[in-house]
């Protein structure tokens, strides 16, 4: 197939294309790089430098490619930033989805996958794991754009029968999660244990989040492309850490910080309709998730080293 990944030379989205190549498909990709590497893209993927805000790019883009599957992974993911920004975050998640759909309706795409979230999206929620007929009550502007996002491919689905499908993400991690860049716990969590130092822990380390390996999420869009589903499904393992045993797992001791606006309490994902509909399941263990983000954690500090060397 002729596929399209917004984002793709970013964390999950570079993983992904790997996935699609090694699959034998057409592959192109969308990034501005601000936060995407050039050094994580396929060589196999034809890169388009574009944002996905600037509609004239993203039109020439479809025009070349006219990708039958488009995976919408290009967003601002900063919980932080969208409180301080919360003008730009909505442009980036809102905009930038409006865009891409309507590039993707005019040019004739029979599938439009959106990475969206789960634990931003629910907020506080009632019932932890939670499913996705759970009410939606952001703490953060990130997670209201990502409900507009969503919003906005179910209007496209009705108005012009373009197929979509949400994907409520976990808390993904793995390799190519930089802890330098727009990185999550492990990520940051990681960095901290190759450099032997303790790990911040904002709050008091008993929150709880839903931890899925990047491969299991590249799986499960696989799954979504060839799949009848439509609307909103999840990502997840069911399966609730606290940030505190994750310090245990990785060996680290934690340094506390004042917890962080917006950010929710419990967060972890009832994947029951992912194993119904798609069908998939995350297969892959904490403990080894974290082993394989370790290892290359460790790898690319070696790199780095090696290049202030001159070496």
């Amino acid at each position: 197939m002729r596929t399209l990944v917004t984002g793709g030379a970013g964390f999950i989205g570079s993983n992904l294309v790997d996935a699609l190549v090694a699959d034998g498909h057409t592959v192109s990709v969308a990034d501005n790089l601000t936060t995407g590497r050039r050094s994580n893209l396929n060589p196999n993927a034809r890169l388009y430098e574009v944002d996905v805000r600037e509609a004239d790019g993203i039109e020439t883009l479809f025009a070349a490619e006219r990708p039958e599957i488009v995976f919408h992974l290009a967003a601002q993911i900063d919980v932080r930033r969208s409180v301080s920004s919360p003008g730009f975050d909505a442009a980036v998640n809102v905009a930038g989805t409006a865009v891409v759909l309507e590039a993707a309706r005019a040019h004739g795409a029979r599938r439009f996958m959106l990475a969206c979230t789960g634990g931003a999206l629910y907020g506080e929620a009632e019932l932890v794991p939670t499913p996705e007929t759970a009410r939606l009550a952001p703490l953060s502007p990130y997670g209201a754009s990502k409900a507009a996002a969503e919003s906005y491919c179910d209007l496209y689905a009705r108005l012009h029968g373009l197929s979509t499908v949400s994907l409520r993400l976990a808390n993904v991690y793995g390799p190519r999660q930089d802890p330098r860049g727009e990185a999550g716990v492990v990520a940051l969590f990681c960095a901290a244990a190759l450099e032997a130092r303790p790990a911040t822990v904002f709050g008091d380390g008993r929150q709880t989040r839903d931890y899925v390996y990047v491969g299991d999420v590249v799986a499960a869009f696989r799954r979504a492309a060839t799949s009848s589903l439509v609307g909103a499904v999840n990502v997840g393992t069911g399966q609730q850490t606290t940030v505190l045993d994750l310090l245990d797992l990785l060996g680290l001791d934690g340094e506390h910080e004042p917890e962080r606006l917006g950010e929710v309490r419990r967060s972890c994902l009832d994947p029951a309709l992912a194993a119904a509909r798609l069908p998939w399941r995350a297969t892959t263990s904490l403990p080894e998730g974290l082993r394989r983000t370790g290892a290359w954690a460790e790898g690319l500090e070696h790199d780095r080293e090696a290049r202030a060397r001159g070496v």
